[in-house]
């Protein structure tokens, strides 16, 4: 049993925070040992976009599930407490939590893609016709999730759509129809725009939306993870593909902009969510995520929301309240002045369970 003292946001309250058979509870808990007075209380951290058999810092020969969980590690060794794996090669991540000492993790089982047309071998390849059954199927299998690949690279040199408008809009209805939510990998406007009309849950990347699409996907409730830890990476995957000089400033300008369209996207209350694709990086470094995203103009403390408390929330989870699973992550100054705090907390507690104490 644990007590501690602080301001716990988003709301910003000062209170005694106890832990109690691993949930929270605000009523005093007789013999509750004090971890820490006077801090700063988040619900961690939340990476919203991470793929973890890929990039996994398992060792050579690992199966999946141990590079899986190799990854969470990483994750939860930087403060995150709940990942978002938006597809996989597999459903090696099928799981992972809190019972294995590790990130609450929901996953949306394998990617959909057409033949050919994403990376080989990561993704489940599914034509057009068979996109709605294969997302359903994802979604029971992933018990909430499914994925779609909506436009790709390969062949190039620009990205091009990958499925059908009536193909995406059906697979979004099968989707919501059984419960799920159903999330798109995507950066094309005319496939951004099929996203928002269709009504899916997230728009991944999202790296070239327009301007003028924001009102509409404000309106239909879509979040955006904006990925923008990978961004160097697009222009690199650019430039191999052996471009115009055209089409590669076209590319370059597209980005540049995404700084202004994000501060667009959140004064039109959008939700904008903290992810870091990581597999295509390393894993475990949503603090420089959520920097990038402040660094883009958006207010510290919504920046900081992205990869926490909104996150939470979006994600169907509770904060830090009353009867809540006890995910905790404690600093001695506040982050939302700072957010270098990030990189050093006091305290992490997964599940009720103190699994970082850094106090000393």
């Amino acid at each position: 049993m644990f007590r501690i003292h602080g301001t716990v946001l988003p709301g910003g309250e000062l209170r005694e925070v106890f832990v109690k058979d691993g949930r929270f509870t605000f009523a005093p808990v007789e013999g509750a040992t004090t971890l820490l007075q006077d801090a700063v209380l988040l619900p961690g951290l939340v990476d919203v976009h991470a793929h973890l058999a890929l990039a996994s810092p398992a060792p050579a020969g690992a199966s999946t599930r141990e590079r899986a969980e190799a990854s969470a590690k990483s994750h939860l060794d930087a403060g995150v407490l709940v990942v978002r794996e938006p597809g996989g090669p597999d459903r090696a991540s099928t799981g992972i939590g809190p019972d294995l000492g590790l990130p609450r993790t929901l996953t949306a089982g394998r990617f959909l893609a057409p033949p050919g047309r994403y990376f080989p071998g990561l993704a489940r390849e599914v034509p057009d016709d068979d996109l709605p059954d294969a997302a359903e199927e994802e979604v029971r299998s992933s018990g909430a999730w499914a994925k779609v690949i909506g436009d790709s690279p390969l062949p190039g040199p620009d990205w091009t759509r990958t499925y059908r408008s009536d193909a995406l809009a059906e697979a979004a209805a099968r989707v919501r129809a059984i419960g799920g939510r159903i999330a798109i990998h995507c950066g094309v406007p005319d496939v951004i725009q099929d996203a928002i009309e269709a009504g899916f849950d997230s728009i991944e990347h999202g790296s070239f939306l327009l301007p003028d699409q924001v009102p509409a996907a404000a309106d239909r409730g879509v979040a955006w993870v904006p990925t923008r830890s990978i961004e160097e990476a697009i222009l690199e995957m650019a430039r191999d593909a052996n471009p115009t000089p055209v089409l590669l400033r076209e590319i370059e300008g597209r980005l540049e902009r995404q700084p202004e369209v994000l501060r667009l996207a959140a004064d039109a209350g959008i939700t904008i969510l903290a992810g870091t694709d990581a597999g295509m990086g390393p894993h475990g470094m949503i603090r420089q995520e959520i920097g990038l995203l402040a660094a883009a103009g958006l207010p510290p403390g919504v920046a900081l929301g992205a990869g926490s408390w909104t996150a939470r929330a979006w994600l169907g989870l509770p904060g830090i309240e009353e009867g809540a699973p006890a995910d905790l992550i404690a600093f001695r100054d506040d982050p939302r002045e700072d957010l270098a705090t990030l990189a050093d907390p006091a305290l992490v507690i997964l599940d009720g369970r103190l699994v970082r104490d850094r106090r000393a």
